[in-house]
């Protein structure tokens, strides 16, 4: 079974996915973009049905036949085209683009075309526009999604999907070069015992150490200097400050590592950039 816990789903192979739930707001938000999205297939549509019925006979175009244009393009504009769009994208209109959020099932996978028809089909029904009971249908979507700890309407309840917000890649920020004293000392140091996890710890604060604020950019540095201090040896030498002393040891790294991905091309540039190792030890 699939177990839904408070700000992240946990799936049935008890993998936590950290997931953040679209509120109300951006969900807002994004069906001001899909409304605009659909205003312009109606114009579209009307445009192309009005063309067509011009081209036809007289005798074909009667009311009847203009009725049946018009529900057409409503159900085209209002069912089929959310249904194809979500399920082609896996999960993301226009609005959804837009805003940056992505539909997904319950245990965190990607949508098929059922979820997506079945969350038009309860929208067209019920939701937006609600064409059964319009007034009605609204305030219990609504109300649905205040009082959803994550923000689903009644068509992610019955098709089993969330919509979340999609998480940006954070951008790989340049890190201080290797100081120039420590190359000696950094040459010959054994970095064998630095694993991969305190590496890329250690490029995440040189990269982002411009940002903190004392006294946490200096803690921080002391901390991961101990860890680092635990790791390498020999010691560095004495009066080195802690930010020098990870930076020349990550530049050293980063250089072997540089070495070894000339014969080990899958190297990708951020992990050559931490240093990391693709399969023999650095020493």
């Amino acid at each position: 079974m699939t177990v839904l816990g408070d700000g992240r789903v946990v799936n049935a192979e008890a993998v936590a996915l950290d997931v953040r739930p679209a509120r109300l707001g951006s969900r807002a938000l994004a069906l001001a973009f899909d409304i605009g999205a659909q205003v312009i297939l109606v114009l579209f549509l009307l445009l192309l049905t009005s063309i067509t019925l011009r081209v036809l006979p007289p005798s074909m175009v009667d009311d009847a036949l203009f009725d049946t244009a018009l529900r057409v393009v409503v159900v085209i504009v209002l069912l089929l085209y959310p249904t194809t769009i979500e399920t082609l994208t896996n999960g993301r209109s226009v609005g959804k683009l837009v805003v940056g959020l992505r539909v997904i099932r319950e245990d965190g996978g990607p949508i098929r075309a059922r979820h997506a028809f079945t969350r038009a089909l309860v929208g067209f029904a019920i939701e937006w526009p609600g064409l059964l009971l319009p007034l009605v249908g609204w305030m219990i979507s609504f109300g649905t999604m205040i009082g959803s700890s994550r923000g689903r309407r009644l068509g992610d309840l019955a098709a089993g999907t969330m919509v979340v917000h999609v998480r940006r890649p954070y951008p790989w920020m340049p890190v201080p070069p290797m100081p120039p004293a420590l190359v000696p000392w950094a040459a010959s140091a054994d970095l064998s015992a630095l694993d991969d996890g305190l590496a890329l710890a250690v490029r995440q604060y040189l990269s982002r150490a411009v940002v903190l604020r004392e006294p946490e950019r200096s803690r921080l540095a002391h901390e991961l200097a101990s860890e680092v201090a635990a790791a390498v040896r020999p010691a560095p030498p004495a009066g080195v400050p802690p930010h020098i002393y990870l930076a020349a040891v990550l530049g050293e790294r980063r250089r072997r590592a540089v070495t070894t991905a000339r014969t080990a091309p899958e190297l990708s540039e951020p992990e050559a950039a931490a240093g990391l190792r693709p399969s023999s030890p650095v020493r």
